[in-house]
């Protein structure tokens, strides 16, 4: 018997105009985003009233208004869209699952990605020139680590992964939440049609996955936020594109598809390698498990 896992379904006593405007997987997408810029604007309007967005603010506090414009937003969003429209407690960011699910994403991505650098550094590829004590590591956690890990997991698998996979089952929201995240990026420093690919295959793919098999937000949020924070404090890489200030001084050599180029290692076949072997995994336990969702019509 398939072990198929739904976290919303449209009620049998709904009339026809809620089943389209309400319940419906589009009509849900495009409540979340409607919430998500107005609470968006309206988050970007106090933060910039307190001066906290301002040039002369602060780094930490520039930081803290980071995160905040990346993740409140997108929680408030979702907790909403949870809460009113589909009516239903968010079992996937359940309270007794942020911190156990929150630290094994954590310890995941930060072995994940120490895996990455190990083996461009037995290539040949990642040198070590130096230390940065005093690298800027409270903002770099709290803008690429914290808010990019649980603003962008909430929007690509909270989301777009999730209700897509109500509708048209496992295989396409695996599809069009890789292709919505590798676009996302294609607007980075640096970025081009290989790194934004490379991302949408190996993170993509990878978290969405992570979410299937998982169910859960905060695994997603941790190993996303651990892959950007070793990836730039730790081990001195640009964060998809944007420039790192780590506590290893690092360079990277060889071809582009090798070291990743100015993007960063993401952009390196390593990283893609790896990342596939760890969704190949996560692909073999669903299928053991028969938890792909077949589209909602085949139901």
């Amino acid at each position: 018997m398939p072990n198929v896992t739904i976290a919303c379904t449209t009620p049998a006593t709904a009339p026809s105009w809620q089943r389209w405007l309400l319940f419906s997987p589009l009509a849900r997408i495009v409540i979340f985003v409607a919430m998500f810029l107005l609470l968006s604007l309206a988050m970007n309007a106090l933060l910039h009233g307190l001066g906290w967005l301002g040039k002369d603010a602060p780094s930490t506090l520039h930081g803290l208004a980071q995160f905040l414009m990346r993740a409140l937003p997108a929680l408030l969003a979702y907790l909403l869209l949870v809460r009113f429209v589909e009516r239903r407690p968010p079992a996937e960011l359940a309270p007794r699952r942020l911190l156990p699910d929150g630290i094994a994403g954590i310890v995941a991505g930060l072995l994940l990605f120490s895996a990455v650098v190990g083996v461009l550094y037995l290539l040949g590829s990642y040198h070590i020139t130096g230390t940065n004590p005093h690298a800027q590591w409270l903002p770099a956690l709290l803008v690429a680590g914290l808010g990019a890990g649980i603003g962008e997991e909430i929007i690509a698998r909270g989301v777009i992964f999730r209700i897509v996979e109500e509708g048209l089952g496992s295989w396409w929201a695996l599809l069009v939440s890789a292709l919505f995240f590798g676009a996302a990026h294609a607007g980075n420093p640096g970025a081009t049609l290989w790194s934004s690919a490379a991302i949408a295959i190996e993170a993509g793919l990878l978290f969405g996955m992570l979410y299937h098999v998982t169910r859960s937000l905060p695994a997603c949020m941790g190993l996303h936020a651990a892959w950007n924070f070793a990836q730039g404090t730790i081990y001195g890489i640009p964060v998809s594109g944007t420039r790192a200030d780590g506590w290893l001084v690092s360079t990277r050599s060889g071809p582009d598809w090798l070291s990743g180029g100015v993007f960063g290692a993401e952009a390196s076949v390593v990283a893609l390698a790896l990342c596939l072997l760890c969704t190949t995994g996560l692909l073999i336990v669903a299928r053991r498990r028969g938890s792909f969702v077949p589209p909602a019509w085949r139901r």
